[in-house]
């Protein structure tokens, strides 16, 4: 891809509108100072003293941290968190320039997804979750697919996130993908589950290479012609490959690793960075093209998730 090209498509991320539906979490990091060292007198345990604390939109958040760096004049957050402090601190990491949150439902029905992360010296030490461990409730369901229905035909793209490991507790239910089933067709959809797509409806796809297997599809080019839509598959450090439904496949190889990297948040950069260059107007190579190097940007970014800005995208595609 060259300069001019690379212009004419981030240009128009200003003017797009793209709703992030999905499991919203927040990324809470505890950085605890290993030189603090006290003993507790009530049980003669190490007491791990935390020193800053700092939370960011997770899992959803990622993809809406990524399109907001990208400059996406609208981002509409479709979610929802509970009515206790892990919510507070997400709502509030939530309202950056361009976001709208009025489908993004506070509820007293379900917690905070939350991954609270203890850190020291920038590595992440075993995590500590707070999940929902029962169905979502009906009226919440609901709220959720009057949002999609009601923003679908004023928006650009639709990026659809499923995180949570239990089918049912989270955003993405059977009734919210019966909703998309409906739209499918009519809207630019972009779905990812980390429990795999197997049953979503035909939408364009981005997985990584075992949820294509679990699938059932030998390969991204079946998928695509089943579903009739464009398949993208992440291929870790080889890059990312994409097909479309006519048989054109087209793949780009991951770019050199410059030192230490941190995977976290890899993913949902990519697929950001595949809704808002496909709605920006980007033909398959180029949406790869700044997929892939939304990666490279984001795995080089240690202790956080991280996000890729167009400044960044140019210097790994385009140069300085």
């Amino acid at each position: 891809m060259n300069s001019a090209r690379f212009e004419a498509i981030t240009s128009r991320y200003r003017r797009l509108r793209i709703a992030v539906v999905g499991d919203f979490c927040s990324d809470r990091y505890l950085e605890i100072d290993p030189t603090k060292r006290e003993v507790s007198i009530e049980t003669g345990l190490p007491v791990h003293n935390v020193v800053a604390v700092r939370a960011q939109p997770g899992a959803a958040g990622t993809i809406l941290n990524n399109l907001v760096a990208l400059g996406v004049g609208t981002v509409w957050a479709v979610g929802f968190c509970g009515e206790d402090a892990e919510g507070y601190e997400l709502r509030r990491a939530l309202e950056q320039p361009g976001v709208r949150l009025r489908h993004f439902l506070q509820t007293a029905q379900r917690r905070t997804f939350t991954y609270c992360k203890p850190m020291v010296a920038g590595k992440e030490l075993n995590r500590l979750d707070l999940k929902n461990w029962t169905p979502t409730p009906l009226a919440v369901q609901s709220a959720i697919i009057r949002s999609v229905l009601e923003l679908a035909p004023k928006v650009d793209a639709m990026v659809v996130l499923d995180q949570v490991e239990i089918p049912e507790t989270g955003v993405v239910t059977k009734r919210l993908l019966a909703a998309l089933r409906r739209l499918a067709g009519k809207h630019f959809i972009l779905g990812d589950s980390r429990r795999g797509v197997r049953g979503w409806p035909p939408i364009t796809l981005k997985m990584n290479a075992a949820e294509l297997a679990a699938t059932g599809c030998g390969s991204a080019v079946e998928l695509a012609r089943r579903s009739r839509h464009p398949v993208f598959v992440t291929l870790a450090e080889k890059g990312i490959l994409g097909a479309l439904p006519d048989g054109t496949v087209e793949h780009v190889p991951a770019l050199p690793v410059r030192g230490p990297i941190d995977i976290v948040g890899a993913g949902d950069a990519v697929t950001a960075n595949l809704a808002a260059a496909l709605a920006a107007g980007a033909t398959l190579r180029e949406a790869l093209e700044l997929a892939n190097a939304a990666a490279s940007v984001v795995i080089h970014k240690l202790g956080t998730t991280g996000t890729a800005s167009v400044r960044e995208l140019k210097s790994r595609i385009v140069g300085n």
